[in-house]
């Protein structure tokens, strides 16, 4: 799969950081000393650790080495490694775990999770903020055209995971030993039009769709996705389109 595109990625930076904030801020630890953030894309996330906690030792991993040299530009302070998350091992026990908009690319939540909780300090916290919209128009739809002719053949192999329920969530790391808060809020962001929705999904949602097709073929899919959307997200008072966007919020805590 091509790369990420950090340029992309960023034009919707206030956006994507508002739920990394706000996980950040129920993180009930204090004395912080090492902190690692699982998918740290360009940096924005490692941002917030490294404020809350400047005295710490913190690392962000992906998978990206666009991304990463974001990062290192972003955070020279900080250190940055090529990793895969389920691969990876602490050389320290973390007191805090942190992965935002990053596991519900991965499989095996059954097994990842406890893997995660497992490398905490006692008292320590594993973060989590996943994206739960794929039943929402913005990703409904792109899966509906994809499903059409003459883009199914290509797109056949596409596929991304369900999380699981809140329920299931709790159980697995309730039995790893840890307490767990979890919660589900729905953003409403405020975009200029179904266009900006595109902009916003082609640098994450779209970006296995389009991988899967020629770069030739993907105006013509965008093109299909777009007025798709423009029924799906009609134009408010004001002339803008709301885009409701789902997020699941899991913040365990190991039992000392």
């Amino acid at each position: 799969m091509q790369d990420w595109n950090p340029q992309l990625y960023r034009q919707f930076e206030a956006e994507r950081t508002r739920p990394a904030h706000e996980l950040l801020t129920r993180i009930p630890v204090t004395d912080v000393r090492f902190a690692t953030d699982l998918g740290c894309g360009p940096g924005n996330s490692t941002e917030l650790l490294a404020h809350a906690w400047p005295a710490a030792h913190i690392v962000g991993l992906d998978s990206s080495e666009a991304m990463l040299a974001q990062a290192r530009e972003r955070l020279p302070r900080c250190a940055f490694l090529h990793e895969d998350i389920r691969r990876w091992r602490a050389a320290e026990p973390q007191q805090v775990i942190y992965a935002n908009a990053s596991l519900q690319w991965l499989d095996r939540h059954d097994t990842l999770l406890p893997h995660l909780a497992s490398q905490l300090d006692s008292g320590g916290a594993l973060a989590i903020q996943m994206p739960d919209n794929l039943q929402e128009p913005s990703h409904r739809l792109m899966r509906d055209i994809a499903a059409c002719d003459p883009w199914r053949q290509r797109t056949s192999d596409v596929e991304r995971n369900k999380l699981l329920s809140g329920e299931h969530y709790y159980d697995l790391l309730s039995q790893a030993g840890c307490e767990v808060d979890i919660w589900r809020t729905t953003y409403y962001h405020v975009m200029a039009d179904a266009q900006a929705i595109v902009d916003w999904l082609k640098a994450t949602g779209l970006r296995p769709f389009l991988n899967a097709l020629e770069p030739d073929e993907q105006p013509r899919f965008l093109e299909q996705y777009l007025q798709a959307l423009q029924q799906a997200y009609p134009l408010r008072a004001d002339g803008r389109v709301l885009l409701a966007f789902p997020r699941l919020f899991i913040v365990a805590v190991k039992k000392r």
